[in-house]
């Protein structure tokens, strides 16, 4: 796989990029934005570093979202819980804090990819569109339209919604939807599922679309 590494800091980079080429990728490492949007449509995946000197790391971040969606993930020292949320929402797959275990990392991103390869095996051409209301939920174009116009959501707010729109009768437990979408049960007690839970409602524009089931988990809500 050909990874995308975003990183100013040249002792981290060379870190993160020995890591990578021992696992068989191939790096190409950029410290600037501006390289970085002009190399994304070659990466297989990214890693992106927050703290960038031309610009901010989440603006980078939504930027790379409108004309990538391959893994992303995010390697920072930012630590707040503020910044993380941005991330998240901003289109992040994962969000990892610097000091890191590299070994953990290289987990973090073994799974990202396998979950990105399983849904898009999922996706089948025959898919049937699901709708409530005047939302309708694509599967197999991997789009969501509200009254006729299309919301672009993150790849992994679309995979919770498509998760929910494919047995919309059941109420799914928060470690099921983090075993299936982030390929981590134990990420229960983390707010990531909340997150994007509220990203799919604020940017539908529908709050009633994802039913919170209180000490339990989501089930797809809205008008049949």
């Amino acid at each position: 796989m050909h990874a995308l590494l975003v990183e100013d800091d040249d002792r981290m980079a060379q870190a993160l990029g020995t890591a990578l080429a021992q696992r068989g990728h191939t790096v190409r490492r950029v410290a600037r934005a501006q390289d970085a949007l002009r190399h994304t449509r070659e990466a297989e995946f990214v890693l992106l570093d927050l703290g960038l000197p031309d610009l901010d790391g989440i603006e980078l971040l939504r930027r790379l979202r409108t004309v990538c969606g391959v893994p992303l993930i995010v390697v920072t020292a930012r630590c707040e819980e503020r910044d993380i949320v941005q991330g998240l929402r901003a289109g992040a797959d994962d969000y990892v804090v610097k000091p890191f275990r590299m070994a953990e990392l290289m987990a973090r991103i073994d799974t990202v990819r396998r979950r990105t390869d399983a849904h898009a095996d999922r996706a089948a051409p025959g898919a049937a569109a699901v709708r409530r209301g005047d939302v309708e939920v694509d599967p197999a174009g991997r789009t969501v339209t509200v009254a006729g116009v299309e919301v672009r959501l993150t790849r992994r707010e679309f995979d919770v919604l498509a998760f929910l729109a494919a047995r919309p009768e059941e109420v799914h437990s928060r470690e099921e939807i983090l075993d299936r979408i982030w390929g981590d049960a134990f990420l229960a007690a983390s707010r990531s599922l909340d997150v994007h839970v509220a990203g799919i409602r604020a940017k539908t524009g529908r709050s009633a679309l994802v039913r919170t089931v209180r000490g339990y988990g989501y089930q797809l809500g809205g008008e049949r």
